[in-house]
């Protein structure tokens, strides 16, 4: 067994990127009443895009990028403002 803790990096800034994916998706789920925080959660840990509402195409946006580099980005953010 590895006891050894593995790295995990992106080498490319996409935080401009995710930005504006994720404020696209927030405001479709808020348009549709959705709490958009639940819905999020619910998409990042099953990986399930019915979490996330088709209104305005919000589904297929948050598609585009790999829920892998969309949550490195979102905590790298947050910490920042720690």
């Amino acid at each position: 067994m590895n006891s050894e803790t593995t790295r995990f990096s992106f080498t490319t800034d996409k935080s401009d990127n995710v930005r504006e994916l994720m404020t696209y998706v927030l405001n479709a789920l808020k348009e549709k009443g959705y709490n958009p925080i639940n819905q999020l959660v619910g998409y990042f840990i099953s990986g399930d895009p019915t979490y996330i509402t088709s209104y305005k195409g919000a589904r297929g946006v948050i598609k585009r990028m790999d829920r892998d580099e969309l949550l490195e980005v979102i905590i790298s953010e947050y910490c920042s403002k720690l």
